[in-house]
């Protein structure tokens, strides 16, 4: 027992020779110690658990058989990825150890990422490659005709290259045709969105600038320099062209998805150059040659034809034996027709007799007689009817006119009155309707009389013009 107790007492005085610490100290220390012993690493291992979060921060898990390490990498790093982080690619990933004091966990904060070797990135390949071939962007009914002789190409690729001065060289010695370079990087995290974006561009040009045909070139490489045209944007775009694209990218061998997607895959930039156009020294030849040939042809046609008709002309009959049976004919018409002439004249002539021999004045004087007895049966029949249709008429007649003649002025003129009419005809209904000096018509029954208004009697003004003195040119009204 007091061994025992000898053995507590030395471990504790021990023991409280150590620092205290907090959680987040001892936390930060391990923090420290873990960054600084492990600035820069690489890993490589499969990617297990993947998240892209809202903010675009990739969190990923690094694995192997055995472990597993929680990767982080950052939106701006995330963005710059040339490839589509997916669970069980094998990837190598470089950038700092640290920790993560909220659950006492250490991480690989990570700022490159790469797939581990061709072997992954052809893995990669062709997995997407199956699935845009299954949306039918490979599909040969979307293939569109290259036209023969483009007046405007477009040239999608890098301006500072070999690649545009062969496709231009090229051109120049089969057929020259106005070129417009649209510069794109050709390789590194921005190149694929950059060709994209051109053969959009070009696409949305109208007029004269818009080209007739597409070339996207770059030159040869590994198959991380040529990625960016392995990237779906890339792919989608040419797919979607209306413009004809011909991909020329890298060598014979080398082999990327725009050339599934383009309507024509050239070998090599200068390959797509000479797919573009003609050789104009060949073209000019063929035209010569065919225009040869359809001289020739005209010539040896019109021969042919000339002939043909010169063995028809002598098989024809001569101009006097084609007319000699209608010739006959008609003599022969001639001969009967004074015959028929005469004939038809002598049947006329006895129709007439005929018809003469029925027209006798005995019998005229016949037919006028009993018409005549017949209009006077009629009339004799109809002369009652007609008298009381008139006296009916004429007593109606008479019953309208005395009518009339009561509901006539004239009557009422009969009796003493007289009808006032001004000068210019308009009746005068009312004394107040006249002013002094109005020439006036009166109408009697018998006859007219003129008269002018004579102005008051307590010496009001006088119309001007007018004369009221008994002598003057109008009588006084009373």
């Amino acid at each position: 027992m007091k061994l025992m107790s000898e053995t507590a007492e030395s471990t504790q005085a021990a023991n409280s020779n150590l620092p205290e610490l907090t959680v987040s100290e001892l936390s930060q220390a391990v923090k420290r110690s873990v960054e600084t012993n492990f600035d820069r690493v690489r890993v490589r291992g499969e990617l297990g658990r993947v998240m892209i979060a809202k903010s675009g921060h990739l969190y990923v898990d690094l694995k192997d058989a055995n472990a597993t390490i929680s990767t982080v990498m950052f939106r701006l790093e995330a963005q710059k990825l040339n490839f589509k982080p997916e669970e069980g690619l094998e990837v190598v990933a470089e950038g700092k150890l640290s920790t993560f004091p909220g659950r006492s966990q250490y991480q690989l904060i990570c700022d490159r990422m790469a797939p581990a070797g061709a072997g992954a990135l052809l893995a990669q390949l062709e997995k997407l490659k199956a699935r845009l071939q299954a949306e039918g962007l490979f599909a040969r009914e979307r293939k569109k005709p290259i036209p023969y002789l483009p007046q405007t190409i477009g040239v999608v690729t890098s301006p500072t290259g070999a690649v545009i001065r062969d496709i231009l060289h090229r051109l120049r010695e089969r057929f020259p045709r106005r070129v417009i370079i649209w510069p794109v990087l050709v390789q590194g995290p921005e190149a694929a969105g950059q060709v994209a974006r051109a053969i959009k561009g070009f696409n949305a040009l109208q007029g004269r600038d818009r080209p007739d045909v597409l070339i996207v070139a770059r030159g040869g490489g590994s198959i991380e320099d040529l990625w960016a045209f392995n990237e779906e944007a890339v792919v989608r775009a040419a797919a979607e062209s209306q413009i004809p694209l011909i991909s020329a990218v890298g060598h014979e061998t080398d082999t990327t998805l725009i050339d599934y997607a383009s309507d024509l895959r050239a070998p090599t930039p200068t390959a797509a150059a000479e797919r573009a156009v003609p050789v104009r020294s060949e073209l000019i030849e063929r035209v010569t040659s065919a225009d040869g040939r359809l001289k020739n042809g005209l010539v040896r046609g019109l021969e042919r034809r000339r002939t043909e008709l010169r063995a028809a002309a002598g098989k024809l009959p001569r101009l006097e034996t084609l007319f000699q049976i209608p010739q006959q004919r008609f003599d022969r018409a001639a001969e009967r027709l004074n015959a028929a002439l005469v004939a038809n004249t002598r049947a006329a002539q006895s129709k007439l007799d005929r018809v003469a021999a029925r027209l006798r004045p005995e019998a005229l004087v016949q037919d006028i007689a009993r018409r005549h007895d017949h209009l006077v049966r009629t009339t004799a029949r109809l002369q009652p009817a007609i008298k009381r249709t008139l006296e009916g008429h004429r007593k109606h007649l008479d019953g309208a006119t005395r009518m009339l003649e009561s509901l006539s002025h004239k009557s009422v003129l009969a009796r003493g009155f007289v009808m006032v009419h001004r000068d210019d005809g308009t009746l005068v209904r009312a004394a107040k309707d006249l002013n002094a000096g109005d020439v006036i018509d009166l109408t009697f029954a018998d006859d007219h009389k003129k008269a002018v208004i004579d102005p008051p009697a307590d010496g009001a003004a006088k119309p001007k013009g007018k004369s009221t003195k008994p002598g003057g040119d109008q009588g006084q009204l009373f």
